[in-house]
């Protein structure tokens, strides 16, 4: 492109003394030790480590599998009622070979619906679970609804609202074309996710069982953060924007975590609600906002309030930095020193660009030790601070295998913790590889990939 535009020969860059190198960057990198993670005992092989940013859950079981004693499957495309069935059994099978318990039979029978009336019949099979889990003198509801999509798209999100805003139930949405011919990858990946989704828990960083095994984290109690600001496309000139924020709730696996979304005015990109004080007739001012509720509910899941904290960001531009930091900052010690007087645990603020259009190319091309399948820099590299920006710390992390070679640029805007470069990488890249859904490691950590 360089040679293309010809910049050289630029009157204007010349004037200004620009010189524009042909050559592409050269930046020192590294490539950081694959973590080891655990699964449950019962299984062959008890813990793993990452090998070029992959694993599988061959001969694994999840650590914690969850407990399903009842649910129940629609579907919405023109698959034949036996090979929906087939289906179900497949995928319950292999909850079970994975580690989960889950009834083989499902509450009520499968049901085939038109794509023409998904609330109704969403509706409808909850009114005959709910019956029929009250016939049998239980008062649980149903666990999970397995749904399996039309062929045209664009019911998936009146599926969600329906089951988990409206009717509180636990859904799995399945693709048509991978329902009618599941493989096993398939049906591990979709296991996985019902396991988290009903409470279980996959894996965890094995050094999290050890006294101080996971630095920073497993010293004291720590919640980690993240949060996003969603807008809405361009043309939607009064329609809100959702900022939403997600944090750890157990400690020191951090591996399951709990959200909150606020809706605040059209494209602002500072989140509003994190810290908030209304005026109450009766009770003067109440303290609120979504870092106070998570912190009270860290405490009550652990039974200890957070000594150290970590705030992931993302979405935010390099020319909010500034204003996004002084105000979400102020918010976060707000909220802390709300809870108890002078509760002022140590914050570590990081954006993360998870969009970021670097790409990154290995020196040596065609060796197999120095690149991946696809040709890329090497899964778990890491590069800093030159390349991310001149006074600030800051790094790229790759932590997966893509095709196009793009990675996450993380920038530290404030540190109470004392971070050393290789320290929070390092921990960075661990949390990158809990990642509940599916097995390959990311380049984002959970709690900003989830948002």
């Amino acid at each position: 492109m360089v040679l293309h535009n010809k910049y050289a020969e630029d009157k204007f860059a010349q004037e200004f003394g620009i010189n524009v190198c042909s050559d592409l960057v050269s930046v020192p990198a590294r490539v950081l030790p694959p973590p080891m993670l655990r699964y449950h005992d019962s299984g062959k092989e008890k813990t793993c480590a990452p090998s070029v940013g992959q694993w599988n859950m061959i001969n694994k079981k999840m650590i914690n599998g969850g407990i399903i004693d009842n649910w129940a499957c629609v579907s919405f495309s023109r698959i034949p009622p036996e090979e929906v069935h087939r289906f179900c059994c497949d995928l319950i099978q292999m909850c079970n070979m994975t580690g989960m318990s889950v009834n083989p039979r499902p509450l009520v029978d499968n049901r085939s619906a038109n794509p023409n009336h998904i609330e109704n019949a969403l509706r409808d099979v909850y009114r005959r679970t709910t019956e029929m889990l009250g016939k049998q003198g239980h008062e649980k509801q149903l666990q999970l609804l397995i749904v399996i999509l039309p062929e045209v798209s664009g019911s998936y999100g009146k599926i969600k609202k329906v089951c988990e805003t409206d009717l509180g139930i636990v859904s799995q949405c399945c693709l048509p074309r991978h329902a009618a011919r599941p493989n096993k990858q398939y049906l591990e990946n979709v296991a996985l996710k019902i396991n988290v989704k009903v409470g279980g828990r996959n894996t965890v960083l094995e050094r999290a069982f050890v006294r101080n095994g996971i630095p920073f984290v497993s010293e004291v109690p720590t919640i980690i953060f993240g949060a996003d600001v969603t807008h809405p496309p361009p043309g939607e000139d009064s329609a809100s924007s959702i900022a939403a924020v997600v944090a750890s709730m157990d400690w020191p696996e951090i591996t399951k975590y709990r959200g909150l979304v606020s809706a605040q005015p059209h494209r602002q990109e500072i989140i509003e609600d994190l810290f908030s004080v209304t005026k109450d007739p009766k009770r003067g001012n109440v303290n609120g906002g979504m870092i106070r509720e998570l912190l009270i509910a860290f405490r009550r899941k652990t039974g200890r309030r957070p000594e150290r904290i970590l705030f992931y960001r993302d979405g935010v531009s390099e020319g909010q930095f500034s204003h996004v930091l002084l105000h979400e900052m102020d918010a976060i010690r707000k909220a802390c020193a709300s809870l108890e007087e002078g509760y002022m645990p140590p914050v570590t603020f990081v954006v993360v660009q998870k969009r970021d259009h670097t790409r990154l190319f290995p020196d040596v091309h065609g060796r197999r030790d120095m690149t991946d399948k696809s040709g890329n820099i090497l899964p778990e590299s890491v590069f800093e601070l030159m390349t991310c920006h001149p006074t600030d710390f800051g790094f790229y992390l790759c932590n997966n295998t893509n095709i196009q070679g793009t990675s996450c640029n993380y920038h530290v805007l404030y540190d109470e913790n004392n971070f050393t470069a290789d320290a929070l990488q390092s921990l960075t890249k661990k949390l990158c590889n809990t990642y509940a859904r599916c097995v390959p490691g990311l380049s984002t950590v959970p709690m900003a990939f989830v948002l």
